[in-house]
């Protein structure tokens, strides 16, 4: 009953979607040459052999998803890949980071492939937007990455007897509150796959206690993660500009969350005045509002959008895809999303790369790995701007301490293949050697 309720409310607003997709257009949400795929409607053809359907709703799960698929294509050589994304940020950087066809970042709708990988947008769960997309693609098996739960899709891959699997799974208390309203509909959902993993022990438990069947944890595929890449060249050029200054960058900061960390970095000149903030907002559209911000603290910040390079205090780095870079010219790395609450970002990332981290007290999207480095000496949790400013000032006055923690991070960081591989494990056999071939 609360599947067909679902699928009857997402039919009748069929109609009005796609006045809301080219909204998100207008808004730089969507790429406006690709809305059909949003309604099922794909710009490419299937390859022929054996297709696995992987979806990553955004940038992290994309990026986590990424060894996965590298284990699965070395075990299945003749294996394609049809990736599927709900955000433009994480299309483009997947452009990036695979370096197919189309892969320019500044691409308002090419397609982003690979001899051996396919990029589409995730259709909306509207039942006859999903058949229109199964039909087409055919995919032998379907793997979900960490939350996303589409009840009608899942019906219709049931429907197809199509084996599907829930991987990194994540189900924050926040969720399994909102989905125990219709928990028929929940326990439903999750029926449809025949695996199911969990990134975290707490997961695993409100998993199992929301789907009424046993979840394992085998940990998180982020630990998994290799170091974020940087540009060789533009490394050395931005190191001899900075020179021997001391370099802090703060990551994947969000609004409201850039006013203390600019704060902090005031507070923490007075003992370090050459001190520089590489400042790196979550969503890169916003730097001409964090410039402002900084402008407001008697900061002159300049923009890597606008090809400018670091010379005053504070450089904001609204740019896709390099926080690799980044990392690597900075002694430490504040972890944002995690000043407000969002719930924070992959604090693996600056860790995996040998600095110290800090982030604030709302980490509940990564509680365990959080927990893991703050007991491994890697990181710090900071409460406000005072705590951050501190943390700061025994960055640039502490270098040894500095090294220790940054050593423990790159140990703490490297615990991860055993996730990958007891994921690889559980996905192996939901694949055919053979898959269906294109007509």
């Amino acid at each position: 009953m609360a599947l067909s309720l679902w699928q009857a409310g997402t039919t009748v607003a069929a109609p009005l979607l796609p006045l809301w997709l080219r909204r998100r257009a207008r808004r730089g949400k969507e790429f406006p040459a690709r809305l059909a795929e949003r309604r099922g409607i794909a710009a490419l053809p299937r390859p022929a052999g054996t297709l696995l359907w992987l979806h990553a709703a955004s940038v992290g799960e994309s990026l986590s998803a990424l060894p996965l698929l590298e284990a699965l294509k070395e075990k299945r050589p003749r294996l394609s890949v049809l990736v599927t994304t709900g955000t433009v940020t994480s299309a483009r950087l997947l452009a990036r980071r695979l370096g197919g066809e189309g892969a320019r970042p500044e691409d308002s709708g090419e397609l982003p492939v690979s001899p051996w990988l396919i990029h589409q947008f995730v259709p909306l769960d509207v039942r006859a937007w999903c058949d229109r997309f199964l039909d087409h693609w055919r995919p032998d098996a379907a793997v979900f990455v960490e939350s996303e739960i589409w009840p009608v899709m899942l019906a219709a891959l049931r429907a197809r007897r199509v084996p599907a699997a829930l991987v990194n799974a994540r189900l924050s208390s926040r969720s399994t509150a909102r989905w125990a309203w219709v928990r028929g509909l929940a326990a439903e959902a999750l029926s449809s796959f025949a695996v199911i993993l969990a990134q975290s022990r707490a997961d695993a438990a409100r998993l199992s206690a929301l789907s009424g069947r046993t979840v394992s944890s085998p940990g998180n595929l982020k630990l998994a993660s290799p170091p974020l890449p940087a540009d060789p060249a533009e490394l050395e050029r931005l190191s001899a500009i900075i020179g021997d200054r001391p370099v802090w960058v703060a990551a994947s900061t969000h609004a409201g969350e850039e006013e203390q960390v600019l704060a902090a970095h005031a507070a923490a000149l007075a003992a370090a005045p050459n001190l520089l903030l590489i400042l790196v907002p979550r969503h890169p559209e916003r730097g001409e509002a964090v410039a402002a911000l900084a402008a407001a603290f008697g900061f002159a910040a300049g923009r890597r959008s606008r090809r400018e390079d670091p010379a005053g205090p504070v450089w904001i780095a609204d740019s896709l895809g390099e926080l690799g870079l980044w990392y690597r010219l900075a002694r430490g790395a504040f972890v944002g999303g995690s000043l407000v609450p969002h719930g924070g970002q992959n604090p693996l990332e600056p860790a995996r790369l040998g600095l110290p981290v800090a982030f604030g007290p709302h980490t509940a999207n990564f509680a365990e790995v959080a927990k893991d480095l703050i007991d491994a000496g890697a990181a710090t949790r900071v409460a406000d701007v005072s705590g951050l400013a501190a943390w700061l000032q025994r960055l640039v006055a502490e270098p040894s301490w500095a090294a220790q923690a940054g050593a423990a991070a790159r140990a703490a960081a490297a615990r991860g293949t055993e996730a990958l591989d007891l994921t690889l494990a559980a996905l192996l056999p939901l694949l055919p050697e053979q898959g269906c071939t294109a007509e």
